[in-house]
Parts: C-alpha cells; structure tokens; sequence
C-alpha cells in the first residue's frame, strides 16, 4: 500500500453490524493499520485507448468487467444511478474474477471486479505508472450448494457428504451418508452430477477455500483455477446455475443470488460447529462477526466458527488504480461508490440477497476512496 494513503484506522464493524442482517448485539471489529483506495483508468472507446475523451454530449462512458457473484447487483445499481445521473453511463463485463483481474491489470477497463483478494504476484504486474493496484469492497455474497433433485425438497448436507461429492468419492444420490443426512427421504440411485467453473473464478475461490479447510481428504487446494477431480464445467455463474436447472441429478456451488432467481433448490450444509444451516443472507452476515478486516480489506473466512452462521461467506472487491488515467472517469466511479454505499444502495442489495456493507466498513471505504487523484469540481 502506498504510504501517502497509509493511516490509522480503527474497528469498521460496530455493533451496528450487518444492517442487512439485523444482527443483534453483534459487532464485526476491523483492525485496520492503513486504508489506500484504488483508481480506476479509463476505458477503451471505440478505436482509442484508456483515457479518451467524453462521449457526444459530455457522458462519461465507464467500463468494468470482473466477477459473476455480483453482476445481478451492478447491473440494478448502474442502471439506478444512471437514473439519477444520465451523464454517467457504467458497463460492466460479466466475465469472471480471473478475466476480470486480467483486463484490469492490462488497463482496458476503468475498474475491475474480482471476489479474491488480489494477489502478490498480481499486484506487481500492475504498471508503476498506475500506482498501486486497490480493492474497495462493494458488497458481501454468499456461495450455495444448488441442485435438481425430483421429490427432495429440503437437502441436507454433511460436511463429509458435500465433501465427498465435491472429491467425487460419493457419486450417488442415495449414498449412505447421504441418507444418513436426511431421514425419512427417499433419495434416489441416480448417479450425481458435480457442476464447477471453467473459467478463472473467485467464487471458486471462495468455495474451494471453504472446501480446502472443511474436508480433509480435499487435495486440490484453493484458488481461482484449480484441478477438479470430478464434476463437468461451465462459465460463470450463469453458466453452472443454467447447467444444474438443464441436468436431472446435478449438483454445484453458486452465488446466492443466481440460485435464488432461477428457483434452484438449495442445501442446507453443515458448519464448523456441527449444525445445518439453511442459506440465508441473515445467516451468511453472521459468518462476518468478529473477523477482522486487514489493512487492504482482503477479509477472508473460510470456515466461520459461529454456531448459526452459514459458511461459505466473503466480500467482493472493485479493483481501482492509484493513479487514474483519467481523473473524470475515476471521479465518476468514487461518486457511484459512494451512492452505492447510501440506504438507497443497500436497498437495492438487500432485495437481490446481498450483504450491505456496515455502516463503519463503507464509510472507512468511502474514506479510501478520497485519497484517490481525480478530477478536480
């Protein structure tokens, strides 16, 4: 992090919590040794470069590409903002985290989109005329184990048993530990179809890094890419949800939030402390309590110990540069943030199944996002 936006920063989550979740007396502290923002470059225009003038009529056109998870949210907050602001137009490229950090790192969009942290490695590549390379957090999501089962309406999954069918050693539905796991519902002897992304991913990362600490036979390890050992591909998050809605017997992690929209069944798992939790945005805001967010907000909790949280829980990241190459653009995007960040944003949230940020964490983000260069009024 650069050491002129280096500062001191106390808790971000007070016992104001998650305001999604309501959460009770349950404060979400943040120790934070310095916040540094990020910047976006300029995006493309048609035949120019990052950085190329206004379109006709003084619009700024923005452009973002990045993350499945959160693309239903963006889409609704662009559009909402640009109902207020017409003279801000914000695309977004739904191509996945890995994609997304690439087009980033290359300076052909205005911001990324990633749900992993950055990495070392990836930080380097930026250009040093870029400054550094920042991530802001947008929203909080949650990954599911959806699945199309005829007849079995409330599934239940083990940690042995989800583990065993994301390793492929459990390969039927009516697997004993499978039946253990749901009394008194028949299950039947269909073989089991596991559906993960093909393409580079941070909700792979997300669930791979969930899957990496809960089950102990898992090898693969966890990140964006990694070498399934069963299963069938698919791009996006669009893509696995379509592919587990088409395939009878299918089972596959997605976003909440894709699952919820395309009214794909989803299993109840169980947590670190032994009990079945029912995905639930009220439930995965309590996987958040008590974690501590470091200096660049990359929080991670693979493998939350509350008794009633859902665990397969983490932020989402926009991906600014230190130094905007275009300072309107970067201006434009901090203004957007921001609203994001207001009770109108979180509506919006809150109604698709997101997380909104506490009221601490998105103003110690909003704070991050003023020590960015932009353009000045």
């Amino acid at each position: 992090m650069s050491s002129s936006v280096s500062k001191t920063c106390r808790s971000l989550f007070s016992t104001s919590a998650i305001r999604f979740a309501k959460l009770q007396g349950i404060a979400l502290m943040v120790g934070l040794a310095s916040c540094a923002p990020n910047t976006p470059t300029a995006p493309p225009q048609a035949g120019g470069s990052p950085g190329a003038a206004p379109a006709a009529g003084g619009t700024l056109a923005i452009s973002g590409a990045g993350a499945t998870a959160p693309n239903p949210l963006y889409q609704r907050w662009f559009r909402e903002y640009n109902t207020q602001n017409p003279a801000v137009q914000i695309s977004y490229d739904s191509v996945g985290s890995g994609a997304g950090v690439r087009r980033f790192l290359d300076g052909t969009v205005d911001f990324g989109a990633t749900d992993a942290p950055l990495l070392d490695k990836e930080r380097q590549a930026l250009p040093a005329a870029r400054g550094q390379a920042l991530q802001i957090p947008s929203t909080g999501l949650f990954v599911v184990f959806a699945y199309n089962l005829d007849g079995v309406d409330n599934l239940r999954l083990s940690r042995e048993s989800f583990c065993g069918i994301t390793d492929g050693s459990i390969t039927t539905w009516n697997d004993p530990l499978i039946v253990k796991d749901n009394p008194g519902v028949t299950l039947p002897g269909d073989p089991i179809t596991f559906v993960h992304r093909s393409d580079g991913s941070g909700t792979t990362d997300i669930f791979t890094k969930h899957i990496d600490e809960a089950c102990p036979n898992w090898k693969a390890g966890g990140g964006k890419t990694v070498e399934w050992p069963t299963g069938t591909g698919a791009k996006g998050n669009e893509g696995v949800s379509a592919q587990i809605q088409q395939t009878r017997g299918a089972i596959g992690y997605t976003e909440y939030s894709y699952a919820n929209e395309t009214k794909l069944k989803m299993a109840s798992i169980q947590n670190k402390a032994g009990e079945f939790i029912t995905p639930t945005p009220e439930a995965a805001s309590r996987a958040l309590a008590g974690a501590q967010v470091p200096a660049d907000f990359a929080l991670a909790v693979p493998d939350p110990e509350q008794k009633d949280a859902y665990p397969i829980v983490s932020l989402t990241w926009i991906l600014l540069y230190e130094n905007p190459q275009d300072p309107a653009k970067a201006k434009a995007i901090n203004e957007f943030l921001k609203w994001a960040y207001s009770p109108a944003g979180d509506q919006a949230a809150t109604e698709l199944g997101y997380i909104p940020l506490p009221d601490d964490l998105s103003s110690k983000a909003a704070t991050a996002l003023d020590t960015i260069k932009v353009a000045a009024n």
